[in-house]
């Protein structure tokens, strides 16, 4: 299983971007998808995730309002639509995937995760 994450690129303050997620392989529906960050310096952080099992989405606080994770289970695709960005928001972004269901409250946690993509990476610069 591969998770191939495009999309990233150099956007000034208060733009956007969408970043998608395919995932290829062997047949694969995971339950629970998502986005982790990395920004220079600093730790893997959360940022979003969706279950196909329903009770998300679930958002970082500094996501809330501003990005928005949606999915198209048919093709096991998974889409970060993000608004306004800001300088802060500069990091690598890392697709994410679960193929069982996991309680809400892991959803934050990395080492659930079982397959991680390659990131693409996201400069947000005037």
């Amino acid at each position: 299983v591969q998770l191939q994450a495009s999309g990233g690129g150099l956007v000034q303050p208060g733009g956007s971007l969408r970043l998608s997620c395919e995932t290829s392989g062997r047949t694969f529906s995971p339950d629970l998808m998502g986005w982790f960050r990395q920004a220079p310096g600093k730790e893997r952080e959360f940022v979003t995730a969706t279950s196909s099992g329903g009770g998300g989405p679930r958002y970082a606080d500094f996501a809330k309002g501003r990005f928005a994770i949606s999915r198209d289970k048919a093709r096991n695709t998974v889409y970060l639509q993000m608004n306004n960005l800001k300088p802060e928001d500069t990091a690598v972004y890392y697709c994410t995937a679960r193929g069982r269901r996991i309680v809400f409250s892991s959803w934050s946690d990395p080492d659930v995760m079982e397959y991680w993509g390659k990131g693409t990476l996201v400069i947000v610069s005037s």
